[in-house]
């Protein structure tokens, strides 16, 4: 099987940074192929390359939009050397991967079951994360000796409301705004 050229490589994932900015700004209910193909410069058959339909492209965009996310995060905190400032850098990271999204993305996003999943697989697998963070913590000294799975637990179970948008509904904070109050509440409950 012959391996895509760098340049297609590097065009596709052009066209997908194109395609989740857009939608991050605009949401993509209302959005036809046609229209999204009209704002990327590119044909339809551009986009089919990307994926079979509508569905699928918001779904591989948004998969997009994750990793995208998830290694900027990841960046955040491997430059943050301080056990006891990594979950605050994880959390307030991943607050500003999500302020980029419009509340208009968010309410399509909650509305369309595969874009949902996406969101829903990456807050437990960030919950897990946040759940090695802090047993990092504890073993270093930098925070209190917890029940590191509650604590995580805890915090899953509010990432969960703030995915779900019960957060927003409940206090007015959009989700960025959320993670970093969850950042703050949470270091400062753990540390020593």
């Amino acid at each position: 099987m012959e391996q895509p050229s760098a340049f297609a490589t590097a065009r596709r994932i052009e066209l997908f940074d194109e395609l989740v900015d857009l939608l991050l700004t605009e949401g993509f209910a209302h959005l036809t192929l046609d229209a999204i193909a009209a704002r990327l410069k590119c044909s339809k058959s551009t986009l089919y390359t990307l994926a079979g339909s509508k569905e699928q492209l918001v779904a591989a965009a948004t998969v997009h939009f994750f990793k995208r996310a998830t290694d900027a995060v990841e960046a955040k905190v491997a430059a943050t050397t301080d056990a006891g400032e990594r979950i605050p850098a994880y959390l307030t990271a991943v607050g500003a991967a999500l302020s980029v999204a419009s509340e208009r993305f968010m309410t399509d996003l909650e509305a369309f079951a595969p874009a949902r999943a996406v969101y829903e697989r990456n807050t437990r697998i960030a919950a897990r994360r946040v759940r090695d963070l802090i047993d990092e913590g504890v073993a270093s000294g930098a925070f209190r000796h917890v029940h590191a799975s509650f604590a995580a637990d805890l915090a899953a179970t509010m990432m969960v409301r703030i995915q779900q948008r019960g957060v927003r509904a409940a206090t007015g904070l959009d989700d960025a705004a959320a993670y970093r109050e969850l950042a703050s509440i949470l270091t400062h409950g753990i540390r020593t």
